[in-house]
């Protein structure tokens, strides 16, 4: 990939908002010390973030209303008392009613502009999570066609079994890097307080399970499609149903799906 297909990807946003694994981040930096290019795409994109922020920093502030709220004090000796005359006892509290309206009036366009910034705020940061959440998508569905791409990668078919016979998934397994892929989109929710689990099956000479994952990411994965861990010359992968946080062995009463390699 060069370096423009790689700004264009969307992973600088991802990489900005923090929202990358640690091969990731090192992948970007490793870019980024390559190619000048990204380097300064990265700074641009923190640069939009920042001014973004500063778009709704607040027009009246603390200062500012300090700055009303004494001047509005300072002017209560402007009407002078006569204490013999009604009218300028009557003239006296008009002029401090004045006052107290005054005041409380700009106490409520601050509140008023107080509330309409944290609104704005609030917009931004929901603007935000949606532009992460898209990017992240996006990503979640370049990687998974990468996936379907590689024909280095073998299709194991894992077909329903007792516990539920119309559940189904894949097994997407490359040979030369050992990984695997686990496409969970025909298998059920899961119960609250189970999770699926992935396990690398040796048939000969005795059935030899070995774990080689949970698919705790099941509820938030938009493709389902959730890599485990490696494994080396599997005859055979299993999933089940297991208490959460997994178990040491298969419950096989729990077995959803089976597949031969």
């Amino acid at each position: 990939m060069n370096s423009k297909e790689y700004i264009e990807s969307g992973i600088l946003e991802l990489y900005v908002f923090g929202k990358l694994s640690k091969e990731e981040i090192a992948e970007v930096n490793q870019m980024a010390s390559q190619y000048p290019e990204v380097k300064e795409e990265i700074k641009a994109i923190e640069n939009a973030v920042i001014n973004l922020s500063y778009s709704v920093a607040p027009n009246l502030s603390a200062t500012n209303f300090e700055k009303i709220r004494t001047e509005l004090l300072g002017r209560k000796k402007v009407i002078e008392m006569k204490p013999k005359s009604n009218w300028a006892q009557y003239t006296g509290w008009v002029a401090a009613a004045v006052l107290v309206v005054g005041f409380g009036l700009q106490f409520y366009k601050l509140n008023q502009t107080n509330e309409n910034l944290n609104t704005v705020s609030t917009q931004k940061d929901l603007l935000q999570q949606s532009v992460v959440d898209l990017e992240l998508k996006k990503k979640e569905s370049e990687d998974v066609l990468a996936i379907l791409r590689d024909t280095s990668n073998v299709t194991i078919a894992l077909t329903g079994q007792q516990a539920a016979p119309k559940a189904f998934a894949k097994a997407y397994y490359n040979k030369n890097t050992k990984t695997v892929y686990i496409d969970a989109s025909g298998l059920p929710e899961p119960p609250k307080g189970m999770v699926y689990q992935v396990w690398s099956l040796q048939l000969e000479p005795v059935l030899t399970p070995t774990s080689i994952g949970l698919l705790e990411s099941y509820a938030t994965s938009s493709t389902k499609v959730i890599k485990v861990e490696n494994t080396a010359s599997p005859q055979a992968f299993g999933i089940t149903l297991e208490p959460a946080g997994g178990s040491t062995s298969p419950t096989l009463e729990q077995l959803y799906t089976l597949g031969k390699v």
